[in-house]
């Protein structure tokens, strides 16, 4: 339990002699464990004095405890996991725990020869430094945060609109020709046959054998071509002719498979669309390793699109 009571009860000889009866009583019975919480002589003065001191500690406590949350709740958000925050939450270089257990009145910040109200002026010009320090790292963090989440959209996005930053390497460029110029071309998978057999004949002015692949994903990759900076235009207008991904009249269709058939149907359907990509049927992988329970670390690939949706979002064990 980290929950603590702070007991204070008059130094008289009742008292006394009450207060180690509780410590023994409380261990006896593995109600408490208690801890010496030394405090030392302060300057109270009059007792109008020490009235108006305890109206400034009321209002200074909840403050300073509105600050330690936050700065709790924006550590919690940084570090993630409820054991790492525990680690970092730390007074003094120890636990919190630990701190409050061993307590020690430290003089050097808070001299006792000040009356009460200049050290309740201390502790709070203090807690406002925290408190400021806090916004400030906290909007930085924030920042940084927001930065990352977008670059984290764009990295994440498709092909088409996907930063290339990154992912396009100086040496993968022809930089600083009077003549020649690298495209960057987005080819869907079906269509990889396709590239490779006509972007040479897309313009007479390319460089022969120039195609690279720089990035692969599962939608199709990422290409390069090489060719004279005239044939840019003439290029790009035919190969939007050839349209290297789902052209831009298609059909769809839903199908619900047979738990028994999926087999099956993925012979029929590799068998209607062949002609889509032939290729894919030479590089299909043995769909009849079809073992419950084991996947194989080979993609599928198909030479028509397919999105498997699933709606079964409750697990059924």
């Amino acid at each position: 339990m980290t929950e603590f009571w702070l007991v204070s009860v008059p130094l008289d000889k009742n008292s006394s002699q009450s207060v180690e009866k509780l410590k023994r009583s409380a261990s006896k019975a593995h109600l408490a464990s208690s801890f010496r919480f030394p405090i030392p002589e302060l300057k109270v003065g009059t007792l109008d004095t020490l009235l108006a001191v305890s109206d400034d500690l009321s209002r200074l406590d909840m403050f300073a405890e509105s600050v330690m949350r936050r700065t709790a709740q924006c550590m919690a958000e940084v570090v993630e996991q409820s054991d790492k925050l525990l680690e970092n939450a730390l007074a003094n270089g120890v636990d919190l725990a630990s701190y409050v257990t061993r307590f020690q009145w430290d003089r050097a910040k808070y001299p006792t020869a000040l009356p009460l109200k200049g050290l309740t002026e201390i502790i709070s010009r203090q807690v406002s430094q925290v408190e400021a320090e806090l916004k400030t790292r906290n909007a930085a963090y924030c920042n940084v945060k927001s930065s990352l989440q977008g670059f984290e959209r764009k990295a994440e996005g498709s092909l088409q609109t996907r930063v290339l930053t990154d992912i396009i390497k100086r040496e993968d460029l022809v930089l600083d020709s009077e003549y020649l110029t690298t495209l960057v071309v987005v080819v869907a998978r079906t269509s990889y046959k396709l590239w490779e057999q006509t972007y040479e004949s897309l313009s007479e002015f390319v460089v022969p054998r120039s195609s690279r692949k720089i990035l692969e994903e599962q939608e199709g990759a990422i290409f390069t071509v090489t060719l004279f900076k005239k044939a840019v235009g003439e290029f790009k207008a035919n190969a939007m002719k050839k349209k290297y991904g789902l052209p831009v009249s298609f059909q769809v269709i839903l199908l619900q498979p047979d738990r028994k058939g999926v087999k099956k149907l993925r012979e029929l359907l590799s068998s209607l669309f062949t002609h889509l990509d032939p290729a894919a049927a030479a590089s299909k992988p043995d769909l009849g390793l079809d073992i419950p329970g084991v996947t194989t670390a080979q993609q599928e690939y198909f030479s028509y699109i397919c999105y498997t949706i699933n709606i079964n979002l409750v697990d059924p064990s």
